[in-house]
C-alpha cells in the first residue's frame, strides 16, 4: 500500500467532505412543498392509506431528499475519483461528451464514464452511453490513431462479474478503485474519512430538518385540510395533474 497517496487521499476528502453536506442543506433549505406535492404520485400516497399531515409531508420530503444526496454524493465520488486517478496517472477531467476522465496507462488511453453504482441506468441510457463512448474514440483517433483507446464504465460500489461488455469494460466497486489508483485495497481506505465532520453536519442538517417538517405540516394543512382536519385528496389530486 502507497502511503503517501493514501494519507493524500485521505486529506482531499477530508478537505473536500464539507462540500456534500453544503449542498445537502442547500437542497433542503430550497424546497418548497408545493413544488415537491407536483412532484409525486398522489395516488401512491391514497393507496398506503396515509391519512395524516406529517405522515404525507416526511414521505415526500425524504423521497425527493434521498434522490438529491444521490445525485449530489456521486458528483462528489466522481471529483475524488479524479483526483486519485490525476495523482497516480496523471488522469483528467474530459471534455468529451458522456465521458468524464481520460489518463493514459500500461500504454491505453482510458475513456471513463463515473458512475456511482453498477445499476445506473436503463437500456435507452446504457446505449446512449456506448454511443458516446465509439464518438469519443473515433474523436480521439484523429490525432492518437496509434494508441489503444479504451471505453470504461467505472461504478464507485457494487459488482459486476463479467466487466466485458464488448464496446467498453464495466468495472465496479474494488475493481474501479484499484483501476484509477492501482491500489488493491482503497476501496475499503475511503470509508473513515468519510465521516470527518459528519456528526457536527448531520446535528445541523437535523435541525434543519425539523424546522422545515414543520413549516411544510402547517402549511399542508392550510392547503389540504378540511376544517375538520381530515385531507382533501381530491384537492391535492386537482393541484397535482389538473389542467392548469
Amino acid at each position: 500500500m502507497n502511503n503517501s497517496l493514501i494519507q493524500d487521499i485521505r486529506r482531499y476528502v477530508i478537505d473536500n467532505i464539507g462540500a456534500f453536506h453544503q449542498a445537502r442543506l442547500y437542497n433542503l433549505n430550497r424546497l418548497k412543498l408545493k413544488k415537491v406535492i407536483a412532484h409525486k404520485n398522489p395516488y401512491l400516497f391514497r393507496a398506503k392509506n396515509a391519512d395524516t399531515a406529517e405522515f404525507i409531508v416526511r414521505s415526500i420530503v425524504d423521497a425527493f431528499l434521498s434522490s438529491g444526496e444521490e445525485t449530489i454524493f456521486g458528483d462528489w465520488l466522481e471529483g475524488l475519483a479524479i483526483y486519485i486517478c490525476h495523482r497516480v496517472y496523471g488522469g483528467r477531467k474530459s471534455s468529451a461528451r458522456g465521458v468524464d476522465l481520460e489518463f493514459d496507462k500500461e500504454g491505453c488511453h482510458y475513456l471513463v464514464s463515473i458512475k456511482s453504482g453498477p445499476n445506473w441506468g436503463n437500456s435507452s441510457q446504457i446505449k446512449k452511453l456506448t454511443e458516446e463512448f465509439k464518438s469519443a474514440k473515433i474523436t480521439l483517433r484523429t490525432s492518437r490513431h496509434r494508441m489503444n483507446i479504451v471505453a470504461v464504465n467505472g461504478c464507485c460500489y457494487g459488482r459486476d462479474k463479467f466487466p466485458d461488455k464488448g464496446d467498453y469494460f464495466k468495472y465496479c466497486g474494488q475493481d474501479f478503485w484499484a483501476f484509477i489508483s492501482g491500489e488493491e485495497d482503497l476501496y475499503t481506505e475511503l470509508i473513515e474519512p468519510l465521516a470527518a465532520q459528519a456528526k457536527e453536519r448531520n446535528d445541523e442538517f437535523s435541525q434543519q430538518y425539523s424546522r422545515k417538517i414543520n413549516l411544510f405540516v402547517r402549511e399542508f394543512i392550510d392547503e389540504f385540510c378540511r376544517a375538520d382536519g381530515s385531507i382533501d385528496w381530491e384537492k391535492i389530486v386537482v393541484f397535482n395533474s389538473g389542467r392548469r
